[in-house]
């Protein structure tokens, strides 16, 4: 059989492109933030993670220009040999003080620290509990680590004990989970999923992509959210999202972190963060330190959006965080809604199958501290106009 028949039967993607409802690949013309320029016209963002609206700031800007103008363009090289900077040594220190851990080491990308962090820690006689709402790079890791996998209900405590108690003793045993999950808004139970940590001896791992500067003290993460900083063993971070950059981190004890230093093929094997990147990610942490009223004003905003939506009739997952799900169930429909959305000025993100289940797609709307409530309310009245409109083109 023709290895490359698969690429000739993509069914969904070519329905799509015939009605024109493909939602992928729309090229943006201008920065990140509250209003863009997509394709030549105005929309209002609801669909970025630039959750403290930091990759338009000044400050972010001038930092990674001034670190090209040192250091040049990139590091040609691994942390390992020739790619250690000053700057990533700093970053590194930096959110180990911020959230109060041991140690930190930074990755390219996150979804290469996930892959790192998990396939240098499980090995084939270990096991992963693994929330089956996870991140795509959280299972990667996981099929990389060689590791045996348990997937538990979503946020199910009872579940995820039912698992536990059939890891042999002999085995060791990490609990994987996300801190925000990136597409429903929800939190996960960090306290259960302590409390079954101490009680079958398991390490856990939270992956904080989407919690880092969006809850906790100062936008410290779901450990600090719950006041459980030093029951967490492992957190997981990216520089994407809140800190306006590119990149990932792990923040573990000293002598895990030089473990997986040592040993993680994804970290070993590729070139460092670029110089930019790290000094644009330095100064985001930075102004998050210095004003925490933006994570204050992230969180009263996404507020002020469910209500909105839901005093307008707009059927909502409710979530305590600045990402806002909206019900649109079957996948075509999902995608006729964000492409009449997308008509109208408004961007979101369609979310499909397999990152949902089968007829519960949804339209996902996340914020950024620098939204305006005028712009939200006119957002949401073009959101009533095309869901009270229906599904058809």
């Amino acid at each position: 059989m023709d290895l490359f028949k698969k690429c000739y039967n993509n069914e969904l993607v070519t329905e799509a492109r015939k009605r024109d409802i493909y939602p992928y690949f729309h090229c943006l013309e201008s920065k990140q933030a509250p209003e863009v320029i997509m394709e030549g016209k105005r929309k209002i963002m609801l669909g970025s993670n630039n959750y403290l609206g930091l990759t338009a700031h000044p400050a972010v800007a001038e930092a990674a220009i001034k670190a090209i103008e040192k250091y040049g363009s990139g590091c040609s090289g691994s942390r390992f040999l020739n790619g250690t900077l000053d700057l990533h040594i700093r970053l590194e220190n930096m959110l180990a003080e911020f959230l109060g851990m041991e140690s930190v080491m930074t990755f390219s990308t996150g979804f290469q620290s996930n892959l790192g962090i998990i396939s240098a820690l499980v090995g084939r006689h270990d096991y992963i509990l693994c929330d089956r709402e996870n991140h795509a790079s959280i299972y990667d890791g996981c099929m990389l680590s060689g590791g045996k996998l348990l997937r538990y209900k979503h946020n199910d405590m009872a579940d995820l004990e039912r698992l536990l108690m059939t890891v042999p003793e002999t085995s060791g045993a990490l609990i994987v989970t996300d801190g925000v999950f990136s597409m429903s808004g929800d939190i996960c139970d960090l306290p259960g999923l302590v409390g079954l940590k101490k009680k079958y001896g398991a390490r856990l791992m939270v992956d904080d992509a989407h919690g880092l500067g969006v809850i906790g003290k100062g936008g410290r993460g779901t450990a600090s959210y719950f006041g459980l900083e030093k029951d967490v063993d492992v957190i997981m971070g990216t520089f994407s999202k809140s800190l306006a950059s590119l990149g990932g981190f792990m923040a573990a004890d000293s002598v895990v972190v030089d473990f997986v230093r040592h040993t993680s093929r994804p970290f070993i094997f590729s070139a460092s963060i670029t110089p930019s990147s790290c000094a644009a990610a330095m100064t985001a942490l930075d102004i998050l330190k210095r004003e925490p009223e933006r994570v204050e004003k992230l969180n009263a905003l996404g507020t002020y959006l469910r209500n909105g939506l839901s005093a307008r009739g707009i059927k909502i997952k409710q979530s305590t965080t600045p990402i806002v799900p909206v019900y649109t169930y079957e996948t075509i429909d999902t995608l006729v809604y964000g492409k009449k959305l997308f008509n109208e000025g408004v961007y979101v993100n369609p979310v499909l199958p397999p990152a949902t289940p089968a007829h519960e797609c949804l339209l996902r709307l996340s914020l950024m501290a620098t939204h305006t409530e005028a712009l939200l309310d006119e957002a949401m009245d073009i959101i009533k106009k095309v869901m009270s409109g229906g599904s058809e083109l």
